[in-house]
């Protein structure tokens, strides 16, 4: 099986607890697109980016979420909530299989600093096996990192999920990032962002070419695309384009990266000062 449909819920939002409204906005998409395996909420649409909704999980959201999966038989990625564990907030997003069934749960691993405070960053990199082939998750924030998809691509990702929330002027940069993240890993980058009270939308589906599939509008935008992994497969042998085969030329590198090694040069980085909001 190669192919593997989802859809990109850019949904307008209004602030506070969306849980109701969500579930109704997955079961129309479900009954207009039956054939969709995969649904994807963008950030913190949920509960809203208040680190005072923060609430331990299994959340009731989480709960709730499993239950629809199952009952209409789709996957359902739940762009993220805040989660409360061990006197430490996570921004946590679930991964949950048609079946219902918890696969994981991953903790954003850049927060927004210096702007999203009081989050801890988490620790784990998340991928997941589907009947098509292998999925990584991150949100948000995470894409500015290149070191996050490289990771989640060395552990087999074919399909790069950043569920988001973007509200401001960065929105376009964060577009070029996801074309260019998709080139440069030769996979799907799926960002998801939200609408309304909860973002800018613009949320974009890149193909493993680097190339646009879909880039929405500022409004509430279902995206449903059918995803052909054996494309990806085909353009990691073969190279982009027939070209350019970046992830052999990685994994066939001799180099030795300073900036990951114990002596690390990063302290050259110093002089740029504290993480904090500018005067």
């Amino acid at each position: 099986m190669d192919h593997f449909s989802l859809a990109a819920m850019q949904l307008a939002l209004p602030p506070g607890n969306n849980l109701a409204l969500i579930s109704q906005k997955i079961r129309h998409a479900k009954a207009r697109f039956p054939w969709l395996n995969m649904l994807v909420l963008s950030e913190l649409c949920i509960d809203g980016p208040s680190i005072t909704h923060a609430v331990a999980f299994p959340s009731q959201a989480e709960q709730a979420l499993q239950a629809l999966a199952s009952e209409l038989n789709v996957w359902i990625v739940t762009g993220s909530q805040f989660e409360q564990a061990d006197g430490q907030v996570y921004n946590t997003s679930s991964v949950i299989n048609c079946q219902g069934q918890l696969l994981n749960r991953y903790r954003k691993l850049f927060p927004f600093q210096p702007y999203e405070q009081g989050v801890t960053p988490g620790r784990d990199f998340v991928v997941f096996d589907t009947p098509a082939g292998r999925i990584g998750l991150a949100i948000c924030y995470d894409l500015w990192f290149p070191e996050v998809a490289r990771a989640l691509v060395c552990m087999g990702a074919e399909v790069l999920l950043y569920p988001t929330m973007t509200g401001t002027i960065d929105r376009a940069q964060e577009l070029n990032m996801a074309l260019a993240t998709a080139a440069m890993q030769q996979c799907y980058v799926v960002a998801v962002n939200g609408a309304g009270s909860h973002g800018n939308g613009q949320s974009i589906v890149v193909g493993p070419d680097g190339r646009c599939l879909h880039q929405a509008g500022e409004n509430e935008e279902i995206i449903p695309l059918e995803l052909d992994l054996g494309w990806v497969r085909r353009s990691r042998k073969r190279g982009l384009d027939n070209l350019g085969q970046p992830l052999k030329s990685f994994r066939d590198s001799q180099v030795v990266f300073p900036q990951y090694q114990q002596d690390s040069p990063l302290a050259a980085l110093n002089d740029l000062g504290p993480l904090t909001i500018p005067d």
